[in-house]
């Protein structure tokens, strides 16, 4: 594998970073919407509508080919629908949670990835490997407490496990969308999937009497920043990070969007950070870095 040049790992960094940032504002943006009084399925539904709609315009002024009717139906129908689930789940926990919390429990999911991979049988279950889930998930102990752990509030445990499902549920979502998307320009299969987010967002809010354009001016800045700084512009800084360092070296710089996702719930949000917390995503945070390292040849 050829090595990056010093400009372009700088660059790749600078562009890895930017786009944690702006995933990292996500639930922050998303409490101060909601706070707002607007519900979370119509606050998503916006996200994901506008979301859509400036990436259907990137697409067009790039002239993408067209993606074939059964591609459209699955991308639409699985990756939209799966996003919707692990998105609302993982969303709705920060009634009950601080979003420090759901950031680093939510930072499981490459944990779960190796599991169900291993179960699969799509691959082996190395030593490295088992102690990078042994870390993770003494990390998630660590983060969530236990059962019994007292001055946790009303709805805590319901919070941890909604967190938990929603990156179980991501762990399955990732190696199907790397299946749907093989074919297609990401950012095609970005905007069909946000389709169908919106959709069943659209729906929730729809079922819940909750959809309304009559938003306050500050739910409109946010949904507006949530969707250029942390949906659309983060996608972007990803993939274009991911070109100048490899998937090793962005998988590894990326390990901090969960503590910049604790440090902006603290800062704006007034959310403490315990000392148990920071403790217990440093072990997740390492074994993603584990579970992400390959000893690289040098030619």
């Amino acid at each position: 594998m050829q090595e990056p040049s010093p400009g372009s790992r700088s660059a790749g960094t600078t562009l890895t970073l930017l786009a944690a940032l702006g995933f990292a504002a996500v639930s922050t943006l998303t409490s101060i919407a909601v706070g707002q009084g607007t519900s979370l399925a119509n606050v998503l539904t916006w996200r994901y509508a506008l979301g859509w709609l400036v990436l259907a315009v990137f697409v067009r002024a790039r002239g993408y080919g067209r993606v074939p009717r059964r591609e459209v139906v699955l991308l639409v129908v699985i990756g939209g629908g799966g996003q919707a689930l692990f998105v609302g789940l993982a969303l709705s926990s920060i009634a009950y949670i601080s979003v420090g919390t759901l950031a680093f429990l939510f930072y499981t999911y490459p944990a779960w990835v190796t599991l169900f991979q291993a179960v699969r049988g799509a691959e082996r279950l190395t030593a490295r490997r088992v102690v990078a889930l042994g870390a993770s998930f003494a990390g998630t102990v660590l983060v969530a407490g236990t059962p019994s752990g007292a001055g946790t509030a009303p709805g805590y445990w319901t919070g941890v496990v909604l967190a938990l499902s929603a990156a179980m549920l991501y762990g399955a979502y990732i190696p199907t969308m790397l299946y749907l998307q093989k074919d297609h320009p990401v950012s095609v299969t970005s905007a069909l999937a946000k389709v169908g987010t919106a959709a069943c967002f659209l729906t929730w809010a729809l079922w819940n009497h909750t959809f309304s354009f009559a938003l306050t001016g500050q739910a409109w800045v946010a949904i507006g920043t949530l969707t250029i700084v942390s949906t659309v512009l983060p996608s972007i800084f990803f993939l274009m990070g991911l070109i100048r360092l490899g998937p090793v070296r962005t998988a590894i710089v990326s390990t901090v969007e969960p503590f910049l996702t604790a440090a902006i719930g603290a800062a704006v949000l007034a959310q403490p950070m315990s000392a148990r917390m920071i403790g217990g995503g440093a072990l997740i945070v390492a074994a993603v870095v584990l579970l992400q390292f390959r000893r690289e040849r040098v030619a």
